[in-house]
């Protein structure tokens, strides 16, 4: 099964909301507007099989909605992560953010380049994006950065 990455448009928005949705994950600040910072991983019929967005703010974007299918490669996972960082060259960002309460993702985005920072090293601009709200009442919270 050969798997393809792209950028979404905005004839996946309903596919993408669902996928999210199955994975328990909210989809504020997804819009026509912002689909086309989500990546997705479809396979060769074009099920949706895996995506991850980027919430852009000042010249840094944050990493959001890392979601894959059960039974996919950890190689499509850094596949997506190594698509969007080229995205964000692309679109002109710095930097790159992430977060997450899961201790254990630490080494693989280590890895990757990332590092990590202090709640108080965060962008000001951060502290308004509504998604981010949400992980800074999720304990145990850990924030990432990766200088583009």
């Amino acid at each position: 099964m050969q798997a393809v990455i792209r950028c979404a448009n905005k004839e996946d928005l309903n596919g993408l909301r669902e996928f999210l949705t199955r994975a328990n994950l909210g989809c504020e600040g997804l819009s026509e507007e912002t689909v086309e910072f989500f990546l997705l991983l479809e396979d060769e019929d074009g099920a949706i099989k895996g995506t991850l967005g980027m919430e852009v703010f000042a010249e840094c974007g944050l990493l959001r909605s890392l979601v894959v299918s059960p039974g996919q490669a950890e190689k499509d996972i850094f596949l997506l992560i190594t698509q969007m960082m080229q995205l964000a060259k692309e679109k002109g960002l710095r930097s790159l953010f992430l977060a997450t309460n899961k201790g254990v993702a630490l080494p693989f985005f280590e890895l990757l380049g990332f590092e990590k920072v202090a709640r108080d090293q965060l962008p000001e601009e951060m502290y308004s994006l509504e998604h981010i709200r949400h992980v800074f009442n999720v304990d145990n919270s850990l924030f990432l950065k990766f200088s583009l």
